[in-house]
């Protein structure tokens, strides 16, 4: 399995990548975010140096109780963070020899506006859609500007809440989902090669809906493509450990990382990279022998 990027293709199976999560907000679910762009940039850097093979730059919290801000808005935000981007990682080091490098920047953004605008710097990789991929557009934006594209499931409009979505068989709806939106991007002209998928997790999915796809997560291996979980310190993991505080919920992580590891998951989006990198990489070595 590849993952083709402006560039350079990711070859599966390898040891799974890491995703560190930088916001460039300051109201991330997680309370880890800033508008000051020497910080992001600090904090991109630190995550670079312990491990990440994937910076994940978000400019617009996903959280539902939060109105959306502005596209010129979302727009000067990623802006700012891109103008030192290079400088920041030219100036890092890998953590060992098997860390992609130089490190993927992704997008997190889902308005087509924003992403026709910052995909003409020529720096972002992988566009990360949490928009559901409801049209053609932004499949056909990445696809003019060679770059590969994140399908997250999920059900409405961005920013909405979908607190009462129930499913009577949550992975066969995944599955037909997935194969209905990666026809969709293959029509706008997206190559199959340049595609990862994202089961969603909590979005429009409650407790148990989550659970079942951690427990069932092999059964999108047969799609083909790198799956990518957004694990980090989820609302699921609060739940069932009695944990509301997000920042406490990194043990968590790592148990759910671990089992989507030995389920075949490829990318995993984290907020403590250190933790996630040590637990990919001792999994890795346990798995393979």
């Amino acid at each position: 399995m590849r993952l083709q990027l402006p560039g350079r293709v990711i070859s599966f199976p390898r040891r799974p990548l890491v995703m560190g999560i930088v916001n460039v907000n300051d109201d991330s679910f997680s309370g880890d975010g800033s508008l000051d762009f020497s910080e992001t940039l600090a904090m991109a850097k630190r995550q670079i140096e312990t491990g990440a093979d994937v910076i994940d730059i978000g400019a617009e919290s996903a959280r539902t109780n939060r109105a959306a801000i502005s596209v010129s808005e979302e727009i000067r935000r990623f802006s700012g963070f891109l103008e030192r981007w290079e400088e920041m990682w030219r100036s890092a080091k890998p953590r060992d020899e098997e860390q992609i490098w130089p490190p993927v920047l992704s997008a997190n953004t889902w308005r087509s506006a924003v992403i026709e605008e910052i995909l003409k710097t020529g720096q972002i990789e992988l566009i990360n859609d949490m928009s559901a991929l409801p049209d053609g557009e932004n499949a056909r934006l990445c696809a003019a500007a060679g770059v590969s594209l994140l399908i997250m499931h999920s059900v409405g409009e961005p920013k909405i809440p979908q607190l009462h979505r129930q499913w009577e068989d949550v992975m066969g709806s995944m599955e037909r989902f997935f194969e209905e939106k990666i026809a969709l991007a293959e029509a706008a002209g997206l190559s199959r090669d340049a595609l990862v998928l994202d089961p969603g997790i909590d979005f429009a999915k409650q407790r148990d809906d989550n659970l079942t796809v951690f427990r069932e997560l092999d059964r999108l291996g047969k799609l083909g493509r790198p799956i990518l979980v957004p694990v980090s310190r989820k609302t699921v993991i609060g739940e069932v450990l009695d944990l509301p505080e997000p920042v406490s919920r990194d043990a968590g992580t790592v148990a759910c990382l671990s089992s989507a590891m030995m389920r075949g998951a490829s990318i995993f989006r984290v907020h403590n990279v250190a933790a996630a990198w040590e637990s990919v990489k001792i999994m890795n070595r346990l798995l393979l022998g």
